[in-house]
């Protein structure tokens, strides 16, 4: 800091004082809009979503990878269903839905 002792004169003393107000008075403006409940829960809320997207986002490049994975093992290259796969597992769904009917039936009755 420099010596600005006997060196400014009182018009001059006087503009800095004023300069140094302006400038707190914008300083205590800022941080009252940094503290205020709602710039505080906008910030939160702003900070959830993003989460959620980062969230979303990484669960569905997961599911994407899950189901190409699935889908190779039904469907060839071309895009041909792999009869040898599909036939078993079609067999298994129809007698797992058969048996399920089936025990509904006999509850009902």
């Amino acid at each position: 800091m420099a010596d600005t002792s006997d060196t400014r004169t009182p018009a001059q003393i006087e503009a800095d004082i004023k300069r140094r107000r302006e400038v707190l008075a914008e300083t205590l403006d800022e941080i009252g809009v940094r503290v205020h409940p709602k710039t505080i829960v906008g910030d939160a809320k702003a900070k959830v979503i993003a989460n959620v997207d980062h969230t979303v986002g990484r669960a569905y490049v997961q599911v994407n990878r899950a189901v190409s994975e699935v889908r190779a093992q039904f469907v060839n290259d071309q895009g041909a269903p792999r009869l040898e796969r599909v036939v078993p597992v079609a067999l298994v769904v129809v007698g797992v839905v058969g048996l399920l009917a089936l025990g509904a039936r006999r509850r009902r009755d």
